[in-house]
């Protein structure tokens, strides 16, 4: 029906595996990746070129320099990603980068480490154009959000908590579930940013203990700016939440999504909603450059 949730974009098997550069499909036991998590990744959209891929690769430096990974070649990167989307006009690509195999037991780095590549592509088959109109059910996730200064912001490959406030609902009329953190601040969604209008005014939670600095939040934000609307990223409650008069999900496949249903609160898609999706819809198909700001740490 019109408004309904559809399955995940990429939910399909991957259509083609790389390691490393090669068609490959199979990693060393002793990965890092595998045993803690210790590593990267981006997804990437691809409608007939790689959208935001600059900053998809911004990203993945950052966060190389966060964890102490050596990061690979940009241009390997930009190479990889096309070569893998060529043949396709819509496609999903994911590029996980991992410590690699240990070469001992236990958390502590030989030094001797190299890393490992993996990139996937995935079918993207067009979505339900209602979605982007009338908007999503969105719930509560009962689960909270541990809070690291440490690792917030990250793309990071521990994504267990995700994944178990996943797990709280099959409804799939349900599209996604906003995430709390242990102090009761208001983060993100499993799987996108969040944003609340009120008065006018956009807002976004601060991810700086945790929660992932989205690409599209950071595209939104740069957008708001152009558009002469005022937007903040600061500390959010659910009474901010419940006194919304907007809201929407951002991520890098879904653009902006707006959010019509809260927890059984209907919300209607509004003014600033409207605008931001205007204005973004041409960087989506990938048909204009980004805006002056954007490509900010």
């Amino acid at each position: 029906m019109p408004g309904s949730s559809q399955p995940p974009p990429g939910q399909a098997a991957a259509q083609l595996v790389w390691v490393n550069g090669r068609a490959d499909r199979e990693v060393s036991a002793l990965e890092r990746g595998l045993h803690f998590g210790d590593g990267l990744f981006e997804t990437v959209a691809w409608v007939g070129r790689a959208r935001f891929l600059e900053l998809h690769l911004q990203r993945l430096a950052a966060g190389c320099a966060r964890l102490g990974l050596a990061a690979p070649d940009e241009a390997i990167l930009r190479a990889e990603v096309q070569q893998l989307a060529a043949p396709s006009a819509r496609a999903i690509i994911k590029v996980l980068l991992t410590r690699g195999a240990a070469a001992s037991r236990g958390y502590a780095l030989t030094g001797s480490e190299a890393p490992t590549r993996i990139s996937l592509r995935y079918a993207w088959p067009p979505e339900d154009p209602e979605l982007a109109r009338e908007g999503v059910r969105v719930r509560i996730a009962a689960l909270r959000l541990g809070e690291n200064p440490a690792l917030a912001g990250l793309k990071h490959c521990n994504r267990l908590e995700q994944v178990l406030a996943r797990r709280e609902w099959t409804d799939s009329a349900i599209a996604e579930a906003l995430m709390f953190s242990s102090s009761g601040a208001l983060i993100c969604g499993t799987m996108s940013n969040v944003f609340l209008v009120r008065d006018g005014r956009l807002y976004t939670p601060r991810v700086d203990r945790c929660g992932v600095a989205g690409i599209m939040r950071q595209v939104v934000l740069t957008a708001a700016a152009g558009a002469g609307i005022a937007a903040e990223e600061r500390v959010l409650d659910l009474s901010d939440l419940q006194a919304a008069d907007e809201v929407f999900l951002t991520n890098a496949l879904i653009g902006i999504r707006p959010v019509r249903e809260l927890d059984g609160r209907p919300l209607s898609p509004a003014g600033v909603t409207r605008r931001l999706q205007e204005r973004l819809a041409p960087l989506l198909e990938a048909r204009a450059p980004l805006p002056e700001g954007a490509g900010g740490a």
